[in-house]
């Protein structure tokens, strides 16, 4: 790790994406298990997401005043748009003619360019952000960590059940729906493992009942950096987060805490 990453971290970015529960109830978030040879969270279920790479900041640049969003934040959602199709063949944040056989089509060309600029033009496709809300922003600043990742979390709603959804064979082994309560009733069960932000964001999306509540939620706590703190407390030491950014759960012994 250098210097320069311990310091700002290296910028990445993923959507939590929602749809309606095929046989009702609380809504269902897609969740990918990372590759055990990944170096970062290995082995792990999280949400579907990467860095943002050099293009997304030059696509970003060049749309800001367009799409009326600072270049910066347009680089990550535009990142997050981009993994989302890569790692899952969803086109969410794009607007355009879209269907199941051009989002797989766009997705191999994707995998080919590396880029998603290129993609837009040639599927005729926009950007609409407007589709993505921004939800949290989690920095887990430690120079003994190697890989450390300042990511900003969005939220968008597929709404119907019906899109199929296949993992890229390099990045993940898994994609699955399952409502938040689901997912941590299976960490606890030991069938998934959950790194430290993943289960205190899963803990918040447990909290809403429909989509429309997360966003909600999301639009009224602005986004905050959170980098969690060791505390010492009865003898023992606990990671701690903010206590006012929307988050049931604020402290977890550290003892217990997975290591991405």
């Amino acid at each position: 790790m250098t210097d320069e990453s311990a310091r700002h971290g290296i910028p990445a970015a993923t959507i939590i994406i929602f749809r309606n529960a095929p046989a009702g109830g609380p809504p269902e978030v897609l969740m990918t298990v990372r590759s055990r040879t990944m170096s970062f969270a290995g082995g792990m279920a999280v949400f579907p997401g990467g860095r943002v790479d050099p293009e997304d900041y030059a696509l970003g640049e060049a749309l800001a005043g367009e799409i009326g969003i600072a270049p910066d934040e347009a680089a990550h959602q535009i990142a997050a748009v981009r993994e989302t199709l890569e790692e899952t063949g969803l086109a969410m944040g794009l607007a355009g003619a879209i269907d199941a056989a051009r989002a797989s089509e766009a997705r191999a060309m994707l995998a080919e360019v590396g880029a998603l600029a290129p993609v837009l033009d040639a599927f005729g496709w926009r950007l609409d952000l407007a589709q993505i809300t921004p939800f949290a922003r989690w920095f887990p600043k430690n120079e003994a960590i190697p890989r450390v990742y300042d990511t900003r979390f969005y939220l968008a709603n597929l709404g119907t059940g019906a899109v199929e959804v296949s993992i890229d064979h390099a990045e993940n082994t898994q994609l699955f729906w399952t409502s938040a309560a689901g997912a941590l009733d299976a960490a606890e069960r030991g069938d998934i493992k959950l790194i430290f932000p993943t289960r205190r964001n899963l803990e918040r999306l447990a909290l809403f009942a429909s989509y429309e509540e997360a966003r909600a939620q999301a639009e009224a706590i602005p986004v905050r950096t959170i980098m969690p703190q060791v505390v010492e407390e009865g003898g023992k030491s606990w990671l701690t987060i903010l206590g006012d950014a929307g988050y049931p759960v604020t402290a977890e012994l550290l003892e217990n805490v997975a290591r991405g």
